[in-house]
């Protein structure tokens, strides 16, 4: 499974960003796929959840101002972000892991098989 991120860069509070993430390698159809964030200092957190029922689980960080989605004709999970506050500041992960469903525990990146390498995210004041 191979996931690259994509999308990101510095904008300012209150602006908006769409982050891509291109998945391919995939075996199983059942799928949870996610975004997480890592702010500088800080352990790394689940943002956004989908997967293959297209069930979406939110942060409360999240809830109203983020939407993830998934593109089937590209293969592609967005996460389009309105918004944005300097506490958004951090590298983005999409990961995976497989099969699996939603759940309650969706969010833990303790619980995703793959990773991909981030895209940075800058949010000026």
């Amino acid at each position: 499974v191979q996931l690259v991120e994509s999308g990101g860069g510095s904008v300012q509070a209150g602006d908006s960003l769409r982050l891509s993430c291109a998945a391919s390698g995939f075996r199983f159809s059942r799928r949870l796929m996610g975004w997480f964030h890592q702010a500088p200092g800080k352990e790394r957190e689940g943002v956004a959840a989908f997967d293959s029922d297209a069930t979406t689980t939110y942060a409360d960080s999240a809830k109203g101002r983020f939407t993830v989605s998934y593109d089937v004709a590209k293969n592609t999970l967005d996460l389009h972000m309105n918004n944005l506050k300097p506490d958004d500041t951090g590298v983005y992960f999409c990961a995976a892991a497989v099969p699996r469903a939603a759940d309650g525990r969706c969010l833990e990146p303790s619980g995703m098989d793959y990773w991909g390498k981030g895209a940075l995210v800058t949010v000026s004041s």
